[in-house]
């Protein structure tokens, strides 16, 4: 019982030692700058045993920030930061990619910098909220419709993102392609009215996340490029008029491209949709899954054929050993949901081994 889970394997010019990824998730523990910290050093490190950690995502300028104290990808003390995050990880022997995230229309002028603004396919606010550290709730702002040209300017600070990105040491980079954020709010049909080679039929839409793939390619070498999707999400306030076969569209436009991995989630959003089969009929191999699994499941998952890894997410917040305590069957520590997005080292770094539980 659990062989494959605990087998090395290789995306593209990425290698894993193992078919464990850590999801990325949002944990607001940078600089107020975006510069990322010594206690997100010491927490990636505590967790380099994973096969593949996929860091949180982060803004490839600063249009693209969401939220208070969310790291960048866009200036030299940020790739400073991030440069002790992969030396600790490699440290371990794990391999590390970054997510880039433009949140698009997701995110306050009271946390951009003055005269910053959000930006998105078409001039659609997004109805909801967001927590600002000088403001408290704020409403997701209007945001400004991108021209042509400003798409194009948008693609080509991706590519900007993943070169700086292999700078500070990453093995590679991931699209984010989910949650309501820029490349989704150009693949869906509610937040995206362009009539413009960017807008129209489902091919038009996914032109801006097939070309920031691309891009990124170019700049670092395609086999050193993922993508993350979730066929249903509506998160955000995004929807589509045909989720499924939209987001088929765009694994089959990035299959086309090579790129190194699809990092796919299960769609929970729209239970009709089976997102893995999806993405093994129109994506094929080097699948990520992700969402819902232990370490059973995903065993069984990986000997189904369903993927080739299996990511987690919440696992991973309290279980720095998270690996360790797969291969011998312990029990998994509880998070604190208190402190998911504080600042400070508290339920972030303080998670303790299994080691010392037994010892204890």
């Amino acid at each position: 019982m659990n062989q494959t889970l605990f087998t090395p394997t290789q995306f593209g010019k990425i290698a894993l030692q193992n078919r464990v990824v850590m999801a990325p998730m949002t944990r607001n523990r940078a600089e107020g700058d975006g510069t990322p910290t010594d206690i997100m050093a010491e927490h990636y490190g505590q967790r380099g045993d994973a096969g593949l950690i996929v860091a949180e995502g982060a803004w490839p300028e600063v249009t693209g920030q969401a939220y208070c104290r969310q790291p960048g990808i866009e200036t030299a003390e940020h790739v400073r930061g991030w440069r002790k995050v992969t030396d600790a990880v490699h440290a371990r022997g794990g391999s590390i990619v970054l997510q880039i995230m433009h949140s698009g229309r997701i995110g306050s002028s009271q946390i951009k910098p003055a005269g910053v603004r959000s930006v998105s396919p078409s001039a659609i606010q997004a109805q909801g909220k967001i927590w600002t550290d000088v403001a408290g709730m704020q409403d997701f702002d209007v945001p400004h419709a991108l021209s042509a040209d400003e798409v194009r300017k948008a693609i080509a600070e991706h590519a900007a993102a993943a070169k700086r990105a292999v700078d500070a040491g990453f093995d590679g980079v991931e699209l984010h392609g989910t949650s309501g954020y820029l490349s989704l709010q150009f693949l869906h049909s509610s937040t995206n009215q362009r009539t413009d080679e960017y807008g129209g039929n489902a091919a038009s839409r996914a032109r801006f996340a097939v070309e920031c793939l691309a891009a990124m390619g170019d700049a670092i070498g395609i086999d050193r490029v993922g993508l993350r999707l979730n066929p249903g999400n509506t998160f955000n306030d995004t929807s589509d008029e045909n989720s499924e076969a939209t987001h088929a569209e765009l694994m089959r436009q990035a299959a086309k491209l090579d790129i190194a991995y699809l990092h796919v989630m299960r769609a929970l959003f729209e239970p009709s949709i089976n997102a893995f089969k999806l993405a093994r009929e129109n994506f094929g191999v080097n699948l990520i899954l992700n969402d819902g699994f232990n370490a059973e499941s995903a065993e069984a998952a990986l000997q189904a054929g369903e993927g080739q890894a299996v990511s987690f997410a919440r696992h991973f917040i309290a279980n720095p050993d998270l690996v360790k305590r797969m291969r011998l069957g312990l029990p998994l520590s509880k998070f604190d949901r208190n402190t998911l997005y504080t600042a400070g080292a508290k339920g972030y770094n303080d998670y303790v081994q299994a080691d010392e539980i037994q010892t204890a």
